[in-house]
């Protein structure tokens, strides 16, 4: 099942769950009102403070690493963009004959790594195509060093170029590891049920009142539903509704330069 659709189904039956252990704290409640009106809150406040207390961490936790690695994402895409772009440069320093064939691979490099992204979330077909992108880097590899050892080379054509592509190679491996990067899945299991948790203790904390406040208790589980399926769609930014497709513009604006 999509990562996505999976988050999206576990946030709303988190929603209804809040709802249901909202009602069952209530119910609890009033049953030990009616049995000690006197003594039913005591020492709950402090059990209240430490529950919530400790989801308010968690929820900050998760939502801040989540953030940070949506933003090192994103920019490590204008990294590799720099990189294939540098390297790209200085096939000028090879022989003038090795450069067409050079080029174009270059750009069918390129090519594999944007469609690479652009088939998620067809894994299988995203697959394929970093396939293809690794083949590509061990023919450019293979085609510049031979090229920078040729007659007619500049005389610091592999000092230059080869490290350039090494960087460019070095920082597909760190994209992928970064996309395969998320929080073990313990700590979502452990935000849900603490959630689930803090909602029994709100609504215990509504026992006594006359009529449920349904605006108090839908805009409770509505905050924390949405606020888990934030953190999961900030940790899968090609699959969900908050996106980091819109820097891959900057790869293909450098395909676009290689004519």
């Amino acid at each position: 099942m999509d990562t996505i659709l999976l988050a999206a189904l576990v946030a709303l039956g988190l929603f209804f769950g809040i709802l249901v252990f909202l009602e069952v704290g209530r119910r609890l409640g009033e049953r030990r009102v009616a049995d000690d009106p006197e003594g039913a809150r005591n020492g709950i406040g402090a059990v209240e403070g430490a529950i919530f207390g400790l989801v308010g961490l968690l929820i900050a936790f998760t939502f801040s690493g989540g953030a940070n690695r949506f933003d090192e994402r994103r920019a490590l895409v204008v990294q590799e963009t720099n990189a294939i772009g540098t390297a790209y440069l200085r096939v000028d320093l090879l022989p003038e004959g090795a450069q067409p064939a050079l080029r174009d691979l270059f750009r069918r490099y390129l090519d594999a790594r944007i469609a690479a992204y652009r088939r998620l979330p067809d894994f299988a077909a995203a697959k394929a195509k970093l396939q293809e992108s690794i083949r590509l880097q061990n023919e450019i590899w293979s085609r510049a060093l031979a090229a920078g050892k040729s007659e007619g080379a500049a005389p610091d054509a592999v000092k230059l170029l080869l490290p350039a592509l090494n960087e460019m190679i070095d920082i597909t491996t760190t994209r992928t590891t970064a996309a395969a990067l998320h929080p073990p899945m313990v700590i979502y299991l452990m935000l849900v049920l603490l959630t689930l948790a803090a909602a029994l203790m709100a609504g215990y904390g509504m026992a006594g009142a006359k009529r449920r406040s349904w605006t108090h208790m839908l805009a409770f589980a509505l905050v924390m539903s949405l606020a888990v399926y934030v953190i999961v769609d900030l940790e899968y930014p090609r699959l969900g509704l908050i996106r980091v497709d819109a820097f891959d513009r900057t790869l293909a604006d450098l395909r676009a330069d290689m004519g």
